[in-house]
């Protein structure tokens, strides 16, 4: 038997079956023509300005937030409906949420923004707060490849922001 007829070991393993780069690609492209000319949701995003907002050196929380230009987002929202609360110092009060899912790829990579606790959004008229972040959803349950930010935003009460 010639050295030419036995088997060779190949210098790097194959790519995994259905989870290369063009799959992933694949998926983003369906997702932002889902999101953007099925679906239609959009929301307008502020990011906070770091550059100019000053922090506590302790907490790390800001007093006054400066933020950047709005950027118009498409996204996946889910509404939750004005759940009442009572008070007992001022009565009752109204709150509601909605929770935002960020197509991870289509944010970070084609428009430059980051999703954070503190940024505010503007669904329908009204203002929210992020005020908590998760990345959710693997990409084919690869552990590195996450494809969905998932935001929770609270109803901003009028002179909290100021989109001026």
């Amino acid at each position: 038997m010639s050295d030419d007829d036995k088997w060779k070991q190949p210098a790097q393993p194959p790519p995994p079956l259905f989870l290369g780069e063009k799959e992933r690609n694949l998926v983003k492209q369906v997702n932002d023509e889902l999101i953007e000319r099925v679906i239609g949701q959009q929301i307008v995003y502020y990011p906070i300005d770091d550059s100019i907002t000053q922090y506590n050196s302790l907490y790390g929380e800001a007093v006054e937030k400066s933020f950047l230009p709005p950027v118009r987002v498409y996204a996946l929202v889910d509404y939750q409906s004005r759940d009442t609360k009572a008070d007992t110092r001022a009565g009752l009060d109204k709150e509601n949420t909605i929770t935002i899912y960020f197509h991870k790829r289509r944010l970070i990579e084609d428009q430059d923004l980051y999703v954070r606790e503190g940024d505010f959004v503007l669904y329908g008229d009204y203002f929210y707060e992020i005020v908590s972040t998760q990345w959710a959803r693997q990409l084919f349950g690869q552990i590195e490849h996450t494809f969905e930010i998932v935001a929770t935003g609270y109803y901003s009460r009028e002179g909290l922001f100021d989109a001026t």
